[in-house]
């Protein structure tokens, strides 16, 4: 599945995506791995500093307890992005983000049948991510009920230098998946992806879908 990601100038994420040069990017479905569950979309972007991601998600009750950044996110409501620039290499970066703005950014190691994450190093100044979020119908709070939730984030090309691939060009192919995982039903987790899974894995890198910079 290929995506194309529209060129932009900069600009701080708010978290509702409201920013104009939003306009100009389509929306991409994000589709359960099993069954139905609530709208999920997003969109991206890039800039001559980083790409820009976008999520929607509709929901019913922010299942988030995580007071903190670096915490296993995964564990409760959380939107992911992995980007693979260079397909000849093992390694991606992924990052996850809360309903309430909390970040876990990770540079995976995979050699297809193992995976490790590592914290990023002088993760700091220009090699920190920017990230925002915003909640729809209710408080921006553990277990409140909303309408739904939106993550707005920027990852610097100065964190994935060494990737390869990097900075995007037009006309560059970046592999990349976006996710989300929503808890509120205890008896059945959902998993959503953009590029389909054979299974609830988000780190079957083989499965992963196309990023094509305009």
């Amino acid at each position: 599945m290929d995506y194309r990601v529209e060129r932009t100038q900069d600009f701080a994420p708010t978290g509702a995506g409201d920013h104009p040069a939003w306009s100009a990017a389509p929306w991409m479905a994000l589709t359960p791995h099993s069954g139905t569950g609530p709208l999920t979309r997003a969109k991206m972007l890039y800039s001559p500093t980083g790409v820009y991601a976008l999520f929607d998600c509709e929901d019913k009750k922010l299942r988030c307890a995580h007071d903190r950044d670096f915490a296993d996110l995964y564990d409760e409501d959380v939107v992911e992005i992995f980007i693979r620039p260079d397909e000849s290499q093992r390694s991606y970066f992924e990052y996850e983000v809360s309903p309430l703005g909390f970040e876990l950014p990770i540079m995976v190691i995979n050699d297809g049948k193992r995976f490790f994450g590592w914290l990023p190093w002088k993760y700091a100044g220009d090699r920190k991510c920017r990230v925002a979020t915003a909640v729809r119908g209710g408080a921006k709070r553990a277990d409140a009920e909303v309408t739904g939730w939106s993550a707005e984030m920027f990852i610097p090309n100065a964190l994935l230098l060494g990737l390869g691939n990097v900075p995007a060009q037009p006309g560059m192919r970046w592999r990349a998946n976006l996710y989300r995982i929503d808890y509120d039903d205890p008896q059945r987790t959902i998993h959503w992806s953009w590029n389909p899974l054979p299974q609830a894995n988000f780190h079957l890198v083989d499965h992963m879908g196309t990023l094509v910079f305009a």
